[in-house]
């Protein structure tokens, strides 16, 4: 296998070298035809999808990001043709100036080159992935879980039909096989792909760090925070909780503890009822729990243990923590916060004015529903993941983020003494 990967890496590495020569124009005319073939396509990627389905738990926090169906196919097209209408990434000039000797110095932006990906669960990724590394001029390596093999191949097969009839080598996309062996070969395939990121649970990121010699940009897992300040208007707090616990809650950017001050205890329950109707499990903390006896579900309260902090639920189960003040607050976030997605409700502007400056996470919001960290949402056109790292990138990663630069230097015969 491993002998089979390399060989095919290398073809990757020959038909990338064309990738920058591409216009503008070209690229999205591709990515645009793709988009148009999707509806044509979707039964034979939702047959292939079913066969992933069938395999895995319905009961399993990832069956809803296997899942694919009408409507989310028809929004991944969109996509698609969102990032076909973006500015190029490539070729802008970054820096220029004249030095002293006449020679002249620009920073231009240039594709990363081959950009791996390993996820699981997800296959709308390969769509996206594709989509935003060919708009970048970057050729795609992916290593998809098992769970959504035939899903992934489906999607291959249209995409690699795409690229031929544009003319463009086939082998600009590369799928390699489901096994966990093929993993290890692409992690350690140092030279022949340049940067590989990560897409799932934090075990798979853990995993991938520990043991890549290709370089890796981490996109974390999402343990993410709300604190509802003793200044929070209920109404709208209300609604920010409910949205961003349940309108996806198998994704990265669902709610997972809600922080709240305990002057504020009393309105939990309203703050809470809303959660009850779409049967949210809540552990509450020794403040919450008899705050929310007698007003939420029986069957859905049960009282916290600290495993319940510091978890990505994904799922329809959400932690409360009680505070005094915005420094306990704080403290909670930093210990457990996977520096994905945090927020705060409030009205006193100057708590919202301290929490968004001492918060260190990708994104930070004031008032408003964690759901929106998302790379479309952010106008993006779509995303490679949401990193939390420092380097390089930060939150929503897209076109920008996979590239790199090169300085460029035009002389006159210029020599160093």
């Amino acid at each position: 296998m491993k002998e089979e990967i390399l060989k095919k890496l290398s073809d990757v590495r020959s038909a990338s070298r064309s990738l920058p020569l591409l216009s503008d124009t070209q690229i999205n005319e591709l990515l645009i035809d793709l988009a148009g073939r999707i509806p044509g396509r979707t039964p034979a990627i939702l047959e292939a999808n079913r066969l992933d389905l069938e395999r895995m738990d319905p009961s399993d926090p990832k069956y809803d990001r296997l899942m694919l169906n009408d409507e989310r196919l028809k929004a991944i097209a969109d996509d698609i043709r969102s990032v076909a209408s973006l500015p190029s990434p490539t070729g802008r000039i970054l820096e220029q100036r004249t030095l002293p000797g006449g020679l002249e110095l620009r920073r231009e932006s240039v594709p990363l080159g081959i950009v791996g990906i390993i996820y699981e669960s997800r296959p709308n990724v390969t769509f996206d992935v594709f989509s935003l590394c060919l708009k970048s001029g970057n050729a795609t390596v992916l290593k998809g879980g098992s769970d959504a093999r035939d899903s992934n191949i489906a999607i291959v097969s249209l995409i690699r039909e795409v690229l031929s009839d544009h003319g463009l080598s086939t082998d600009t996309i590369y799928l390699l096989p489901a096994e966990r062996q093929a993993a290890s070969v692409m992690l350690n395939a140092t030279g022949a792909i340049d940067v590989i990121i990560p897409r799932g649970s934090q075990q798979l990121i853990d995993y991938v760090r520990d043991h890549a010699s290709v370089p890796v940009i981490e996109t974390g897992a999402g343990i993410v925070h709300t604190y509802f300040d003793k200044s929070g208007d209920l109404d709208m707090g209300r609604d920010i909780v409910l949205n961003a616990k349940t309108r996806r809650p198998s994704v990265c950017n669902a709610l997972d503890t809600l922080i709240i001050h305990r002057d504020r205890l009393d309105d939990l329950g309203n703050i809470t009822a809303p959660l009850g109707e779409r049967h949210v499990i809540i552990y509450a903390d020794d403040d919450a729990y008899p705050a929310l006896l007698g007003t939420y579900p029986a069957e859905l309260l049960q009282k916290a243990e600290e495993h319940h902090f510091g978890t990505e639920f994904l799922s329809l189960k959400l932690s409360i923590k009680t505070v005094g003040n915005l420094e306990e607050a704080l403290a909670h976030i930093a210990r457990y916060s996977s520096m994905h997605s945090e927020a705060i409700i409030a009205s006193d502007q100057s708590v919202t004015d301290a929490f968004m400056k001492r918060v260190d996470a990708a994104v930070v919001y004031s008032n408003a529903s964690t759901a929106f960290t998302d790379g479309a949402q952010f106008g993006l056109g779509a995303e490679i993941g949401i990193s939390t790292q420092k380097l390089h990138a930060r939150g929503p990663m897209a076109l920008r983020e996979l590239c790199s630069y090169k300085w460029l230097i035009e002389g006159t015969g210029q020599i160093r003494p």
